[in-house]
């Protein structure tokens, strides 16, 4: 393990990750694999889940902060430690700092959701919330760094995280020797690289596959350039993955390990997280679900048995209610129709009797009837209903139409 404020561009080795794993013996779980049922049979090969999401903090990211805290020198502990995150990291970095007797100061945006705020205040952190952005945040987190020597912990770019992340891929081989494909997500890039070491040193024949959201996809255009390049203003749902320029030091390892890097759209992420929910029960966040959301959009071309990366479980309550809503509307299952309507007593009953007809179950009814685009005797209404696929919504407007009724796109 390095010490301290190395911050060289070593690389990370198998006997870094073994090291790594033996440290991490009694503090991190060796997480489930599960198998899908479904998900098999959509990919024509064994899929298995490895369920991060279950982990102690709910994501992998425990194992790296843990280890590369347990490095420190003495002196580097007792100057206390420093992070930045919106969630996972912060969580990770106060659980591994409380276990060791380090104290922890964890800066988290101003937006950051109350449940992950709270529980990184309940492992022992002290909570300060700077800045609108992680970039924000970021920064404010390495001038504290520099004000009061605290040692700042990266959440991906160094090679004591990176040999921790690299845990999961030894427990992979572990719990299915047989592995054929292994689909993770990447962000800054430390969980991919730590299981691409530890996996193709042992297996080179398995094929890693990174996958990144497509408004936060990075890594494409930086191997592409040979560089880390910047992508500005990086969006997507899923925050865990939300980078916008990879780490050194993961960059160069997943760009000499990682056999290809997809990117996977916002519908697709919803879908997966449903799936994951509904199919295999589990709750997971976005960027949790990202590698399920890559076997989904391309099913084909992974050798199998397949193992899935389910990276964290921290899913803000709010945002799970939209990415579910939007996971329906992606899969059919949930139609919003705006249409205009007669004024008059009885209107509302005589359309929702034809939804009713075709089986169209009413979430939501919005009725207006004064504003100034409206004629005299028109109302404006606004459903928002639960349906069963791509087909029935199609019956929905059918039914719509033939019963005179206008859909206002």
């Amino acid at each position: 393990m390095s010490h301290g404020t190395d911050h060289s561009l070593r690389s990370v080795t198998l006997d870094d990750v073994r090291g790594a794993q033996k440290m991490l013996s009694g503090v991190s779980r060796m997480t489930a694999m599960e198998g899908s049922r479904h998900l098999s049979q959509l990919i024509g090969t064994p899929v298995h889940l490895k369920c991060e999401n279950l982990q102690r903090t709910g994501s992998f990211k425990l194992r790296g902060a843990y280890v590369r805290i347990a490095g420190l020198l003495p002196e580097e502990r007792a100057a206390g430690v420093v992070a930045a995150s919106a969630g996972n990291h912060a969580q990770g970095v106060a659980l591994a700092s409380a276990l060791l007797g380090v104290h922890a100061t964890v800066f988290m945006p101003k937006g950051a959701p109350l449940p992950k705020i709270s529980a990184t205040r309940d492992y022992g952190a002290d909570v300060r919330l700077h800045g609108q952005v992680v970039d924000e945040t970021l920064a404010a987190a390495q001038d504290y760094a520099d004000r009061t020597g605290a040692v700042f912990i990266h959440p991906f770019d160094h090679p004591d995280i990176i040999a921790g992340q690299g845990t999961v891929g030894l427990e992979i081989l572990e719990q299915c020797p047989e592995v054929g494909t292994i689909v993770v997500g990447i962000g800054g890039g430390g969980l991919a690289a730590g299981i691409a070491v530890a996996v193709k040193a042992l297996r080179p024949d398995v094929r890693i596959v990174g996958v990144q959201a497509e408004g936060a996809a990075a890594y494409p255009p930086s191997l592409a350039a040979g560089h880390p390049v910047a992508v500005p203003n990086p969006t997507t749902m899923a925050d865990g993955i939300k980078v916008g320029r990879p780490g050194r030091v993961p960059f160069d390892i997943v760009g000499a390990l990682v056999d290809e890097v997809r990117t996977v759209s916002e519908d697709q992420l919803a879908a997966a997280l449903l799936l994951c929910l509904e199919r295999a029960k589990l709750v997971v966040e976005p960027a949790g679900a990202s590698p399920v959301a890559a076997l989904l959009g391309e099913p084909g071309p992974f050798p199998g048995p397949v193992v899935a990366v389910l990276s964290g479980g921290n899913v803000d309550p709010v945002l799970m209610q939209r990415v579910l809503r939007h996971g329906m509307t992606a899969q059919g299952r949930y139609l919003a129709v705006r249409l205009r309507l007669t004024d008059r007593p009885g209107a509302l009953a005589t359309l929702l009797g034809v939804l009713s007809v075709v089986d169209a179950n009413v979430l939501d009814v919005s009725h207006v009837r004064t504003d100034p685009r409206l004629g005299l005797t028109e109302a404006e209404v606004e459903l928002h209903l639960e349906t069963k696929g791509p087909a029935h919504c199609t019956e929905v407007g059918q039914a719509l139409h033939e019963a005179g009724y206008t859909v206002i796109a």
